[in-house]
């Protein structure tokens, strides 16, 4: 009991983890679940107190250790790290296969449905039973053993797919040395960059004389490409960031079939016809079907909407460039889409970071979910380890200071080490028991711009950064202030993917409240606060571009429901399969050599497999759950803490222990409707 794998109750003690620890820690562990799961097997269960609850305990402990790892593989990755992971990852999966396949549980779980149960336990027993079909349950002989074994392939398949993208991002970078090559970038990127080539041996790099270093981290390649004058650097840095992971050793290209055929073949196995189908069982839309008639009705607000858009763009870079004939190429638009913003608007978004400092921005967050949900949160650092110096932790507390839950939040981008994106995930869930009620535990991740050191300033956001941080956010929330008392549906846990998105996408909404924003907005070094004009002129840009940004997320969620509905990998042409998914959802169509699939980790090595839908499903949701906040009025703050406690005791509170419909109509009073979104996005 002294590896601190095993410590399930508590916030993970990152000082005392040794990845050797690794494996003998996770072998004990599926050890002791089998030798539980055995005596369950032993005699008939089906109530549960005999049968749910000790289920619960028993599967935790492993749960925790392998959820700890892979949350380092994503902050922390190193090479011994990996080994430690690939090396026991298919015991897990097996494991985790002899528990769902088991009949003796699962016919348990079937008697249980005639007992006596609130809601939340009828919902887990159900979702118990459908998890267990989905497993194989009702398989046998070799068609079982088939199906562990494309698990297994499966899950080292789509580890490998994050690790080769994660090496790909970070083994290129563009180490620019004379001014003309980064004539354009604002001050705070130059310093960014500068930091960048310090970090990777050029000690003497600084903001006025570089060396310049642009990686293809999101904090260094968004603002290159945006501002960036020269147009053969914009193409070279825009070529190898479509181009990722797609060739040499770390190539994802066969290994992203052989994950589709996989896929594919498991479906089949449990009798439906594609994948996509398969995954709907686990959906909020009941069918392929119907998510595909909410892509189809939004891409028919938004097509002709991006194309005049696009016309607008290059319109305005020939006028600008007195190039008649100038055809915008796709390392193009970033940077005249910004420099029609400026124009259109009178505003730069550059000129937003230093209202933006982190810190403020916390303490902005913060006071808004005190407003909205009677929360107080505060900081904690050094009251348990962290994984990296900058990692920080906080206490969250209830009105009458009872404590609720806590967080980590990692926010700065480390290439080194730590994959792109932003995520939440749960360390530990709420859980009661006779001695009290266990606290949830969350991880909040981001990778925006790092401190600039040598300034001594803090992290100074990008506006997207600021929404991105408030997005997470709204997960983190759901996960802590949960009230469900088993961890089978407490938090984000059981919420059907395509519902997961509502409370992240309805936080980014109150970026742009006035009193909100104009709360936390003040400039780093004078104090000031964001002038008025300038928080018109971001309100006035919020459906800047947005026909463009709706159809980049349909081309991706139809082409995601293609690769898993429609595809066959052994004789149809994935190259054919995207021309034609573009063809119908871009107006600057993808070159011939964009491979952008191959570093497609959302939905090759996350959990957006035939879901990538979810995003555009859930955000009718949040746009609709938000209108009951107008509707009670934005600038009542009294109405606005009713609806707010509202939402928390539902929305918030209630996690997966209900149908989201359900929960949804319990908060709004009504079904979901689509118009709120297309109303705020201007379509």
């Amino acid at each position: 009991m002294e590896n601190p794998l095993f410590a399930h109750e508590a916030p993970p003690r990152f000082d005392e983890i040794q990845t050797d620890q690794i494996v003998a820690a996770i072998r004990e562990l599926i050890a002791r679940q089998d030798k539980g799961r055995e005596a369950l097997e032993a005699q008939p269960r089906s109530t549960w107190k005999d049968l749910a609850e000790p289920l619960s305990e028993l599967t935790e402990p492993l749960g925790y250790a392998w959820g700890l790892v892979h949350h380092l593989l994503s902050v922390k990755n190193s090479d011994p790290l990996r080994k430690a992971q690939e090396e026991v990852q298919p015991e897990v999966v097996g494991a985790s296969l002899r528990l769902a396949q088991s009949q003796a549980i699962y016919r348990g779980f079937v008697a249980m449905r005639a007992a006596a149960l609130d809601a939340t336990q009828k919902r887990i027993v159900e979702t118990s039973i459908r998890e267990a079909e989905l497993a194989g349950v009702a398989l046998t002989g070799e068609v079982r053993q088939r199906f562990q074994q494309i698990e297994e392939e499966m899950a080292e398949g789509t580890t490998r797919f994050a690790n080769n993208v994660l090496d790909a991002t970070k083994a290129f970078a563009l180490v620019l040395t004379g001014p003309e090559e980064v004539d354009g970038l604002p001050p705070s990127v130059l310093a960014a960059a500068a930091q960048s080539a310090r970090g990777a041996g050029h000690a003497d790099a600084t903001p006025e004389r570089g060396p310049w270093r642009i990686t293809l981290e999101a904090s260094l390649f968004g603002p290159f490409l945006e501002h960036g004058r020269r147009r053969d650097l914009r193409e070279q840095l825009y070529r190898a960031y479509i181009t990722r992971a797609s060739g040499g050793a770390l190539d994802n290209h066969a290994l992203m079939l052989k994950i589709l055929k996989l896929r594919r073949e498991q479906a089949r196995l449990l009798g439906f016809a594609t994948y996509a189908e398969m995954s709907m069982r686990r959906k909020m839309a009941r069918s392929v079907e119907q998510a595909e008639e909410l892509l189809d009705q939004l891409r028919l607000a938004s097509r002709s909407r991006a194309e005049a858009e696009f016309a607008d763009l290059t319109a305005f870079a020939r006028t600008k460039t007195g190039d008649a004939q100038l055809t915008l190429l796709h390392w193009d638009v970033g940077f005249w889409a910004e420099r029609l913003r400026e124009e259109r608007y009178a505003y730069a978004e550059e000129t937003l970071r230093p209202y933006f400092a982190l810190p403020r921005v916390l303490e902005g967050l913060f006071a808004l979910a005190n407003r909205l949900f009677g929360v107080t949160i505060t900081s904690a650092d050094g009251q348990t380890p962290v994984w990296h110096p900058d990692v920080r932790y906080f206490r969250v507390a209830d009105e009458k200071g009872q404590p609720l839950a806590s967080f980590f939040l990692d926010a700065y981008s480390r290439p080194e080490e730590k994959r792109g994106g932003a995520w939440v995930s749960g360390c530990i869930d709420r859980r009661r028991r006779d001695t009290g009620v266990r606290l949830p535990v969350v991880y909040v991740v981001c990778n925006q711009t790092p401190p600039l050191v040598d300034a001594g300033k803090p992290s100074l956001m990008t506006f997207r950064e600021v929404e991105t941080l408030f997005h997470e956010f709204g997960h983190a929330l759901q996960h802590m202030l949960t009230r469900v008392d088993w961890p089978e549906a407490a938090g984000t846990n059981n919420v059907e993917w395509d519902a997961v998105e509502l409370p992240s996408q309805f936080m980014e909404n109150w970026c742009l409240h006035r009193p909100t924003l104009m709360g936390f907005a003040r400039h780093v070094d004078t104090g000031a606060e964001l002038p008025g004009d300038l928080f018109d002129k971001i309100n006035a840009a919020r459906t800047y571009r947005a026909g463009s940004q709706f159809l980049r997320q349909l081309y991706f969620g139809t082409l995601d429901l293609e690769l898993h509905h429609r595809f066959d990998p052994d004789t149809q042409s994935l190259a054919e399969l995207v021309a034609r998914v573009a063809a119908e959802n871009t107006v600057l169509h993808p070159l011939p050599e964009d491979r952008f699939l191959c570093s497609f980790t959302h939905i090759f090595a996350g959990g957006y497999a035939a879901g990538y839908y979810s995003y555009k499903w859930a955000e009718v949701l949040s746009a609709d759950a938000f209108g009951a906040f107008e509707e009670a009025g934005l600038g009542d703050p009294a109405a606005l803490a009713v609806t707010g406690r509202r939402f928390r005791d539902t929305v918030l509170a209630l996690g997966g222990s209900r149908h989201p419909s359900e929960v949804f109509e319990q908060f709004r009073g009504r079904a979901p409707r689509v118009e709120a979104l297309l109303r705020h996005n201007g379509l």
